[in-house]
């Protein structure tokens, strides 16, 4: 995907890109947060992320430190993984990859102990209501990081690459088809660990809303969110 010449700078790229990292690690950890602070529980998290935290309850314990490692390890598995899906060995991309899960999984354990926090029970329909809505939002601002940094494509989120390689390789730049296929890895991971440990608390409303509306939002924000930031070292045809 570097057969196409880039357009902006790379202070520029780079500067989206931490935008995108911070958001995106925000984004999960806040649907995390909002799913546990309501009782019973009924919102859960945007796929990945319920799947992954969904391990960390099953095998590590339920803290910040075992979801960084959680989303470390996983996210070294999916590296592999995207090797094999564009049939060539690109240790430069791999390696991408890992640098990207270093600062994530950081700010992951970060944004956990903030949001674990400074966020109270849901002890009212206000509050109750309230967190839906954040649970969502952390959806829709994990969709636009992806959105920005598939688009500077510096480093990825094995996940997201995943979902690039799916999207431009696979399904003719269709975002929304690219992160259905994408789910099956997060959907084994989430029912080895239901299968350890049944808790649902990491499955629900959020996890549908998701499931259903986190790529077509990743699609809307490739032309909506910094419209001028194109794809950048992807080939002209292979843009949708």
């Amino acid at each position: 995907m570097n057969n196409a010449k880039r357009t902006i700078s790379w202070p520029v790229a780079l500067a989206y890109f931490a935008f995108s990292l911070v958001i995106n690690s925000m984004g999960n950890v806040l649907t995390i947060a909002t799913s546990q602070k309501i009782h019973p529980a009924f919102l859960g998290s945007a796929y990945w992320t319920a799947a992954e935290n969904g391990w960390n309850i099953s095998f590590m314990g339920n803290t910040a430190s075992g979801l960084s490692i959680v989303f470390f390890v996983v996210g070294v598995i999916i590296a592999l993984m995207n090797m094999v899906l564009d049939r060539k060995v690109n240790l430069l991309r791999f390696f991408g990859n890992l640098a990207f899960m270093v600062p994530f999984s950081l700010l992951i354990g970060a944004f956990s102990d903030w949001f674990n926090q400074i966020l109270p029970d849901a002890d009212s329909w206000l509050v109750t209501l309230l967190y839906v809505f954040l649970n969502f939002f952390g959806v829709a601002l994990i969709a636009v990081a992806i959105s920005i940094y598939q688009r500077t494509n510096i480093v990825l989120h094995p996940a997201d690459d995943l979902m690039q390689i799916l999207r431009f390789k696979y399904c003719n730049g269709n975002a929304g088809i690219a992160m259905w296929i994408s789910y099956i890895p997060p959907t084994i991971i989430g029912v080895i660990a239901l299968i350890a440990y049944p808790d649902f608390s990491n499955y629900g409303l959020g996890t549908i809303f998701a499931f259903l509306f986190q790529g077509g939002i990743t699609g809307w924000a490739d032309t909506r969110i910094f419209p001028s930031l194109k794809h950048q070292g992807i080939a002209a045809d292979a843009e949708v």
